[in-house]
């Protein structure tokens, strides 16, 4: 039961639900379907993005603008599902953010012209951020502060499959047939995942939910962002994320124009940043209930910022060639194992009651920070790899500095 507190304050930790004990595969399987949305919908048409611009006749780097236009309704799109759900709970919002998801899939697959997929991927990042945001608020509807961030870093290492298989099934597909069958294979996935959405139980109880949270929404998000534990929380995700798109928009340039690494190897360094984070993941999942997320969250940031330092040298003076680039790169990347779990588990501790919109606050903040990150690389761009180094870097640091707003309790 929650704690009686006053208005507007956090309440209790709820202890874990019956309904995720009677049926945790299901709950698994299905929430980590969900937070793996966002990956594989980009993921698996990466390999079909030249077929896709030469069939379309787009203009160079047209395309592009896909992949950024995904991750500004990716990253709005979350304030309006959590403040929903905490209203009328979660799988509804959710079971209408799958829905999107199928038409935007199903209008890119109908496009004719990059311009109108680019407007179907805003529809499909919109529906698509409902998953993600309401699976991580289920996770705190079901657990204790320490324990959600536990289950999160689980969930994690499942849906990291996605970014492994996601470009290998794309290119699969297109072994047989066009590119718009890789959206058609994203209907099904959506039709499939909503089947499954109305086989476990809801997670957010009617007495804790918030029959005011839409007509307070703009005020309940400022209020939130007044809040110095939800903005250190978020700050240190955040700017981890600015420097995870920085390196999912750079590498590749770093990787095979500069360092001529053959494309079919890029795959594989871009999987061992993937295993690198499943690791990562699996041993927060195994040490944070004897260190406390807080501590691990400082850690993770500190060794950002290290490794950070390390590739902006490395980018800088070219000392060590790729092995002293790709390194540091790789853990700055695996440390998503130690900051995204224990960050986001922080921020929805802070205020329990308000979990959706607490996760959905810090889930815009988290891909707006990766938009920026991402443009970043391009603005620094000089013919080296120095403007994915500078910006992995500053990214770490800021990391860093966000741990010194945090709670006393987590230094």
């Amino acid at each position: 039961m929650s704690a009686t507190t006053s208005p507007g304050r956090p309440v209790a930790s709820h202890p874990d639900a019956a309904g995720a004990d009677r049926h945790p595969l299901r709950v698994m399987a299905l929430l980590a379907t969900l937070m793996g949305f966002g990956s594989i919908s980009t993921d698996l048409y990466l390999p079909a993005m030249p077929a896709m611009a030469r069939e379309l006749g787009a203009a160079n780097g047209a395309l592009e603008f896909t992949i950024s236009g995904y991750l500004i309704g990716f990253s709005l799109g979350q304030l309006l599902w959590g403040a929903l759900s905490d209203k009328i709970g979660r799988r509804l919002p959710i079971a209408i953010g799958i829905l999107l998801f199928i038409i935007g899939s199903a209008g890119c697959a109908l496009s004719d012209s990059a311009a109108q997929v680019i407007g179907w991927r805003v529809v499909q990042a919109v529906g698509a951020c409902a998953g993600v945001v309401l699976s991580r608020a289920m996770v705190r509807d079901l657990f204790a502060r320490d324990r959600a961030a536990q289950m999160l870093s689980t969930l994690i290492v499942i849906m990291a499959v996605a970014p492994l298989i996601g470009p290998l099934l794309g290119g699969q597909v297109l072994r047989i047939a066009s590119w718009h069958w890789i959206f058609w294979l994203l209907v099904g996935i959506g039709g499939m995942t909503l089947a499954a959405l109305f086989t476990v139980p809801e997670t957010l109880r009617p007495e804790d939910r918030d029959p005011d949270a839409i007509r307070h929404a703009l005020s309940r998000y400022s209020q939130l962002l007044a809040d110095r534990r939800i903005l250190a929380y978020a700050g240190v995700g955040g700017f981890f994320y600015a420097g995870a798109f920085a390196y999912i928009a750079g590498s590749p340039f770093a990787y095979i124009s500069y360092y001529h690494v053959p494309a079919s190897l890029y795959g594989l360094l871009f999987g061992a940043a993937i295993l690198g984070i499943m690791i990562a993941n699996m041993v927060n999942s195994r040490l944070v209930a004897r260190f406390g997320s807080d501590r691990l969250l400082v850690l993770g940031a500190a060794l950002a910022a290290l490794a950070g330092l390390l590739a902006t040298v490395a980018a800088w003076t070219g000392w060590g060639g790729l092995a002293g680039l790709a390194i540091p790169l790789l853990l700055f990347s695996a440390l998503n194992g130690l900051i995204v779990a224990n960050s986001l588990a922080g921020a929805l501790s802070a205020w329990p009651d308000r979990a959706g919109a607490a996760s959905a606050l810090v889930g815009a903040i988290h891909y707006g920070s990766g938009t920026i990150g991402s443009a970043l690389v391009g603005l620094f761009a000089d013919g080296t790899p120095w403007g994915l180094g500078l910006t992995v870097g500053l990214a770490g640091i800021g990391a860093l500095a966000c741990t010194r707003l945090l709670p006393k309790q987590a230094a």
